[in-house]
């Protein structure tokens, strides 16, 4: 009899239990964990970026400008040289040579020239006093005209030689560094045939890139204010991009793809710019003061447009509708929808819904989360 009592009792008690604790279920929303971030507020440079090609600041092909034995080869490869050091020596020799005999040549007929003009002068006081034939004092001054004509012919022609005898020695027009030696000494070369080596001036050096036309209007527009900086990120050492100027925008627009050709200067002092090497080009055109930024994880896509969760004092979350603007970064600046110092989620938002309780997951934004604004 007790242990049917027993059973009664506890029959009646179960229902009282389960709905206790449907009860109890219905009263704790469930809470999503999720990372956050806080907006801020920025400076946000406006960048153009681009792939650029890094050239030396002056490039000379050294050539021979005579024809000859090369007689001596007096720098090293890849040595540093400066304007007129001594490069190459051709065999001199014949020049030498041909320039005595232009001279030679220059002083005998300037001695006969000099005769011819005294007789002509000789002549002139006779024919006036009619010892002499008018026909006769014209042939002598024919003849020293002739010979004073010869005479600055054979003044350009101890020019030339002595030009061709320079020639025969080879400096260095520029400050740079020297290539490779492509004729070595006891090679006989021509005029302006083989490159006996190139010289590359590198500081200051140029970095040469290309951006579509469609930035050419912004980039004349700040440009016009001054010089825009311009940064070279080299691969492999991204910490320590070079910083430059830009110089030079291209007069055209280049049909076939569309861009336009700018080059900046670096002043490559500490020679990490390269002829030859690629770069990663930054053209800073301006900054953007006091812009509202999120992370871009941050801004989602839906049938509503462009959104964000915002995490509010209460620990829910808000669904808010955004204008995103462009992107720097990790940033992504919000003209609308946002203010600086709200939270908002960047992680886990496909587990929320407008009004959900969420659970801070990151440390930093858990710290900021427990001190709102």
């Amino acid at each position: 009899m007790t242990n049917s009592k027993f059973f009664v009792i506890t029959l009646w008690l179960l229902p009282l239990l389960s709905a206790c604790s449907t009860g109890n279920s219905k009263q704790m929303p469930r809470t999503v964990p999720v990372g956050a971030e806080t907006a801020e507020s920025r400076d946000i440079p406006l960048e153009v970026r681009a792939i650029g090609n890094v050239e030396a600041f002056n490039s000379v092909s050294i050539k021979a400008q005579t024809t000859g034995e090369v007689a001596g080869v007096f720098f090293q490869e890849g040595q540093d040289v400066k304007k007129d050091d001594l490069l190459f020596k051709i065999d001199a020799r014949p020049y030498e040579a041909a320039l005595k005999q232009a001279e030679a040549a220059l002083a005998r007929n300037a001695a006969q020239a000099r005769n011819a003009e005294e007789q002509a002068k000789r002549y002139a006081v006779l024919v006036d006093k009619d010892y002499v034939s008018r026909d006769q004092y014209d042939q002598l001054r024919a003849n020293a005209d002739a010979l004073a004509a010869a005479v600055e012919s054979d003044r350009a022609n101890v020019e030339a030689a002595r030009l061709q005898l320079a020639f025969c020695t080879i400096r260095s027009p520029i400050n740079g560094r020297a290539g490779s030696v492509l004729v070595n000494a006891g090679n006989v070369v021509k005029a302006n045939d083989v490159t006996l080596t190139t010289i590359n001036q590198l500081a200051p050096i140029h970095v040469v890139f290309s951006v579509p036309e469609r930035d050419l209007a912004e980039i004349e527009k700040h440009s016009s204010r001054g010089g825009l900086m311009v940064e070279a990120v080299i691969p492999g050492d991204e910490a320590h991009p070079a910083r430059g100027r830009l110089t030079f925008i291209d007069n055209e627009v280049d049909k076939t793809t569309g861009t336009i050709r700018l080059k900046a200067t670096f002043d490559n002092s500490d020679r990490r710019l390269w002829p030859g090497q690629f770069a990663d080009v930054v053209l800073t055109l301006t900054t953007e003061h006091g812009r509202t930024v999120v992370p871009s994880q941050a801004v989602q896509t839906g049938q509503q447009g462009r959104y964000v969760y915002v995490i509010g004092d209460d620990m829910t979350a808000e669904l808010r509708v955004v204008t995103p603007g462009r992107s720097y970064q990790k940033w992504t600046i919000v003209d609308k929808g946002v203010s600086a110092g709200e939270r908002v989620v960047t992680e886990g938002q496909l587990r929320l819904t407008p009004g959900a309780r969420v659970e801070i997951k990151n440390e930093t934004s858990k710290s900021q989360i427990t001190k709102p604004k």
